[in-house]
Order: structure tokens, then C-alpha cells, then sequence
């Protein structure tokens, strides 16, 4: 959101005490905010709680004659534009394009996307009257955040009460994201540990968070790629946005990856999937006290390889993505170890990782890696954040796949 402008339309509902809080944290999120609000909205709250936290004047006169034409000016410079609340009147107009006020009349004049956050009484929400003036504004591709089940002003539960201030900022930048460099593009992210039971409570696993892998899910879906996110059970926020397909075991894993890349242009490989898993799967728990001797010892069978299966079915089918990047978690010998596999993998690229290193690796925020290139390019990256990793990772791919993509025409 930083250096974008969002216009933020405010009309007359209780839920405007949640517009203050949305204002603050896109200003703090970097946007510059410009508000409007209705004759009703200002029966709520006033234009100087707006101004306060957004550093920017709040408006709501049509007539002022501060601004020559002040709608278009509103209009032409945002990015994007929020009603939160949108009332069911506003609603109304919008849907059979009234201008009666500073807001509708703006709106009326852009050019750009339209978020509307609705809020209002259940009855109202259901009307058919309102259903429809939706479904007009849908067609014309007005997104809808919300509503939401909840308890009304009246009391009454249902569905109309207007999102969180975090659901709708999920909202606005999955929307400010739609012209990201990787527009168009499909991507698909493989993310956490995978689980390798034993019996019905116990399995084997790794210490894989799923936190580089959500992250790189997030920065795809910030430049704008579609995005597919495979995870093992990781306990992560889900990115908004997204298709989520949940999987446990590194065979499950296998099947949905061979399956979601035979239209994706890039495969992001950020998943610890276990090498091994018990060649038997005990059907009720077992007890110790029926083991013989003092330990316990499990035959283990390997797991598919997930990215040399990728590799085959390129080489068979040409269904391979476009850009196949692997991540190698070491301990030693990392870079030895991550050029092996590079190669033995087919891979454009590799990120490798000390995960014994302090701050780095597993179920920790940060991450220090080294991503190497097939054709030999090298970025050592510090210690940092595991979502800038994701970044500079979802630079490198959007450039090669750029690049490849050139070669082909």
C-alpha cells in the first residue's frame, strides 16, 4: 500500500467508528487517504477524527469552493476506492448511477476499482430490492467485502454487519495488487512440514513452520499472480485470495502438486517434505506395554520425489511450469549440497539455508539464504525478514519468467 492513494467513502451507519480505525492503518500502512463523508455519516462522527489520523482533509461539501471540480480531482488521483460502511441507500444509487453528493458523484466520475463494505439491518441486507442493486453492481465488477453474520444495532443476528478493519485491509491489497508484474500468471506454492503416521496419534514430522512458504504465497499474490498454496498443517494466517489445498502426508502432497501444475507457470517449492515414512500404519494405538523388549523399531520406505517427478513429467508431457524453483534446508556443506541438487533437480533456481544458524530456518521470522541460478547467478541474502526473502524470491522469478516467456514468442 505504500505511495498508493484510497479514496475512502464513509456513509451514515454505527459501523462508521470502524472507519476511523480503517483510515489510521492504511496511513500507517503508507497510503495517502483522502475521505468523504455523507450528510448521514457526519451524524456519526465528525471530518476532524478523519483528518487527525489520515494527516489529510476530510470532505463531504459538494458546493465548497476550496478545490476546482473536487469530485474529478478525487476520482483521477486513486488508486482505489472503499465505501465503509455502504449503506443500503448508497448502495441503491450507486446501482442506478445517482449523484447527489460528494461521494456518489466522485464515484460516478472514477475510473477505478470499487471496494463496497456493506452495513446495515439483516431485513435490509435480504431485501430483494437491495439483492438486486448487488448483483447490478456485480456485474459491473464492484467488489463486495463483506457483509458478514453478526449482531446488529437492533440487536437482531444476522447477516449485514460490516467486515473487521483487518478483513477489509485484506481486501484493499489483494485488490491494489491486480497489476502486479506477475498478472495474468498462475503460480503454485508448496508450504510446511508434512505428517507421516504412525498410528492413529502419533506420526513423524520435521520443525517446518510454513512461514517462508506463506510468505512467498503472499508476495505472489501482491504481484498479482493467481495463486494455488499446497501446506501441510502449518498454523499460519492464510493469505487472502488464494486457493488453499490442505494435505498431511508427503504422498498426499505429491498428488495434489502433480496435479495443480499442469497450468501453472511457476512452482515455488518452499514445503519440508519428509524423505521417509513407516512402511506400516498401525490401526489402534499402540501400547507399550505389548512391545517386546525395551524399544521400538519402525521400517521405513521412501516417500515420492516430488520435484524429480516434476521434472519427468516436463520431459514426458511437457507439463512442466515454466519457472521450478526447490529450497534445501542444510546443516552442513550447504552449498555443496544445494548445487546437487539444482542440477539432479532440473531446477531454474534454489534457495538454500543453514537451518542451524541463529535466526535462520525453521519456526523462526527471519531467514538467511543463498538462491542460486541454474546459469550460474548468485544472491546472497542477510539475515532478514522471512516476508522480504519472499519478495526478492518473487523478483527473481518475475523476471526469468518474463525473460523466458520473451524467448518463446
Amino acid at each position: 500500500m505504500q505511495g498508493k492513494r484510497i479514496l475512502l467513502g464513509i456513509t451514515g451507519s454505527i459501523a462508521c467508528y470502524k472507519s476511523i480505525d480503517l483510515a489510521s492503518k492504511l496511513t500507517q500502512a503508507g497510503a495517502a487517504v483522502d475521505v468523504i463523508l455523507t450528510e448521514s455519516a457526519m451524524k456519526f462522527i465528525e471530518p476532524l477524527s478523519l483528518s487527525s489520523v489520515t494527516g489529510r482533509p476530510a470532505y463531504w461539501d459538494m458546493w465548497g469552493l476550496e478545490d476546482h471540480i473536487l469530485h474529478v480531482k478525487l476520482a483521477e488521483s486513486a488508486d482505489l476506492i472503499i465505501i465503509a460502511p455502504a449503506t443500503a441507500h448508497t448502495i441503491a444509487k450507486l446501482a442506478h448511477g445517482l449523484a447527489d453528493n460528494l461521494l456518489t458523484v466522485s464515484i460516478l466520475a472514477a475510473r477505478t476499482s470499487l471496494i463496497l463494505a456493506p452495513a446495515m439491518d439483516a431485513g435490509m441486507y435480504k431485501h430483494p430490492a437491495t439483492s438486486e442493486n448487488i448483483s447490478i453492481l456485480r456485474k459491473r465488477g464492484v467488489i463486495f467485502a463483506g457483509p458478514t453474520v453478526g449482531r446488529m444495532a437492533s440487536g437482531m443476528t444476522g447477516p449485514g454487519r460490516m467486515l473487521e478493519v483487518a478483513d477489509l485491509l485484506d481486501h484493499i491489497r489483494h485488490a491494489l495488487s491486480k497489476s502486479g508484474s506477475l498478472k495474468g500468471n498462475k503460480i503454485v506454492v508448496t508450504a510446511g512440514p508434512t505428517e507421516e503416521p504412525i498410528d492413529p496419534i502419533r506420526f513423524l514430522t520435521n520443525r517446518s513452520s510454513g512461514r517462508q512458504g506463506f510468505a512467498l504465497a503472499q508476495a505472489a499474490l501482491d504481484a498479482g499472480a493467481e495463486v494455488t498454496l499446497i501446506s501441510g498443517p502449518a498454523a499460519q494466517k492464510i493469505p487472502f485470495g488464494l486457493e488453499l489445498i490442505r494435505v498431511r502426508t508427503a504422498v498426499e502432497m505429491h498428488e495434489a502438486v502433480l496435479n495443480a501444475i499442469k497450468d501453472c507457470d511457476v512452482l515455488l517449492m518452499a514445503a519440508a517434505v519428509s524423505d521417509f515414512r513407516p512402511e506400516d500404519i498401525q490401526k489402534e494405538k499402540m501400547k507399550k506395554d505389548g512391545l517386546k523388549g525395551s524399544g521400538l523399531s519402525l521400517n521405513l520406505v521412501r516417500n515420492p520425489d516430488i520435484l524429480a517427478d516434476v521434472r519427468k513429467l516436463g520431459q514426458e508431457s511437457g507439463e512442466r511450469p515454466t519457472v521450478v524453483l526447490g529450497f534445501a534446508a542444510e546443516t552442513t556443506d550447504i552449498m555443496v549440497h544445494g548445487e546437487k541438487k539444482l542440477v539432479q533437480k532440473g531446477l531454474d533456481f534454489i534457495v538454500i539455508n543453514d537451518v542451524s544458524a541463529p535466526g535462520s530456518g525453521f519456526a523462526t521470522d527471519t531467514n538467511k539464504v543463498v538462491i542460486l541460478g541454474l546459469d550460474g547467478r548468485k544472491w546472497d541474502l542477510p539475515l532478514q525478514e522471512k516476508s522480504q526473502v519472499a519478495e526478492k524470491v518473487i523478483s527473481i522469478v518475475s523476471e526469468e519468467l518474463l525473460k523466458k516467456n520473451k524467448a518463446a514468442d
